[in-house]
């Protein structure tokens, strides 16, 4: 399938043609990668404060498993991306971005909101 400037742009204006099928499909990947964007940025900043707290204030009895639930829910985060990513065939460098967008506080909710939009304008979910 190929792709128009304003697609590639995310400017499309009209979805793209895609099956029910297919549309079910990229409908229920966004779904899931939404969730774990939200799920990721709000351990991220969890993980932030906890940072904060231990090294910058000083507190000592912070908890150490913040870290670890992150790391895990930013794994999830990478796959159900990648499940997206390939289901409405976003380029290499949209889809490298977007990966990464759960590593810097707060980025995780503005791209996601900014995939969202384009996602459903590409293909109408």
């Amino acid at each position: 399938m190929s792709t128009t400037p304003e697609q590639a742009s995310g400017q499309a204006t009209t979805p793209r043609k895609v099956g029910e099928a297919d549309r079910k499909k990229i409908g229920s990947a966004l779904l899931r990668y939404r969730v774990l964007a939200y799920a990721t940025g709000i351990w991220l900043l969890i993980l932030t404060g906890e940072m904060v707290a231990k090294y910058i204030i000083g507190i000592e009895n912070v908890p150490a498993w913040i870290a670890i639930v992150h790391g895990w829910v930013y794994a999830i985060y990478l796959v159900l991306t990648f499940d997206l990513s390939i289901k409405v065939r976003w380029p290499v460098g949209r889809t490298i971005g977007t990966l990464l967008a759960g590593t810097i506080p707060f980025l995780s909710f503005y791209v996601e909101h900014k995939r969202t939009r384009q996602v459903k304008a590409d293909f109408g979910v």
